[in-house]
């Protein structure tokens, strides 16, 4: 076992502190971090892809559970403290210094199969979450996700009809993985403390229902949803078809989005493709 020097004593040696334009918050405590990197199972000699380390506090963590770790971090503050993991941990932690909204993370990883284990900043969050949950490619070359959002965003991932939290992300993360809330953290446990509590949210892919696009169910999530307090007669009715497809597979035009189950997304996109 590498021995590292404390997390906060890394961050005041290279006069760091956590970045709100870059909706950066710093995690100390190494318990809770090993807990997050054992969520997805044994990370031994397993490729990680890690989206925005800050001073690789997770990344410490991935590392002793024996991970091969690609960090993606723009921020270059972060990157001499980073490099001191790469030579406690020879041949084991590759930085790219980059936005990872711009790069194609799949070339990244060399073609082969990787879990994604991030703290993900909180501005860009739900946009990398989109993305590779996205695509007409099924299963995805990631593995499994398990990813630190805002409380509030984990419970809409997992959410279930009929509740005030289902919605479009819900229909993402289910209709083709299974999606579970691993872990709540605490806003104490960071610093700066954030205004709103965490949770880890777990993903893995699972079956695709055959025939379906994804672009049309993501088209008829987002009709759906966005305008979630009218009947589907009048929110779908940007998407051509829809209101036929309803029709045809029974459901009734006067309901709203938030009442139909995953699947019956699925069939209406089933329909449309």
């Amino acid at each position: 076992m590498v021995d590292l020097p404390p997390l906060r004593e890394v961050i005041a040696r290279h006069g760091l502190s956590a970045s709100k334009a870059l909706g950066q918050n710093f995690l100390f405590d190494e318990q809770l971090l090993d807990r997050i990197a054992a969520v997805p199972g044994s990370l031994e000699r397993k490729r990680v892809l890690e989206i925005g380390p800050g001073p690789g506090g997770l990344t410490r963590a991935l590392l002793r559970a024996g991970a091969e770790v690609t960090a993606i971090e723009m921020d270059r503050r972060c990157l001499p403290a980073l490099s001191e993991l790469t030579i406690a941990f020879p041949d084991r932690l590759r930085v790219i210094e980059g936005d990872a909204l711009r790069l194609h993370h799949n070339e990244l990883m060399g073609g082969e199969p990787f879990a994604i284990l991030s703290n993900l900043p909180y501005n860009v969050g739900t946009a990398l979450f989109t993305r590779w949950m996205g695509g007409e490619t099924w299963p995805p070359q990631w593995t499994s996700l398990t990813l630190m959002f805002q409380q509030e965003v984990a419970q809409r991932i997992v959410a279930k009809p009929g509740t005030s939290a289902y919605g479009r992300l819900a229909v993402l993360a289910q209709w083709r993985a299974h999606a579970k809330l691993a872990m709540k953290v605490h806003r104490s446990a960071f610093t700066p403390p954030p205004k709103v509590m965490s949770a880890i949210v777990h993903v893995e892919p699972g079956a695709m229902p055959e025939g379906v696009s994804a672009r049309v169910l993501e088209r008829v999530t987002e009709a759906a949803f966005g305008q979630r307090r009218k009947m589907l007669r009048q929110s779908l009715k940007s998407v051509p078809g829809a209101i036929n497809a309803l029709e045809a597979i029974g459901i009734d035009t006067q309901r709203r989005a938030e009442t139909l189950e995953v699947c019956d997304f699925v069939a209406i996109a089933h329909t449309l493709s």
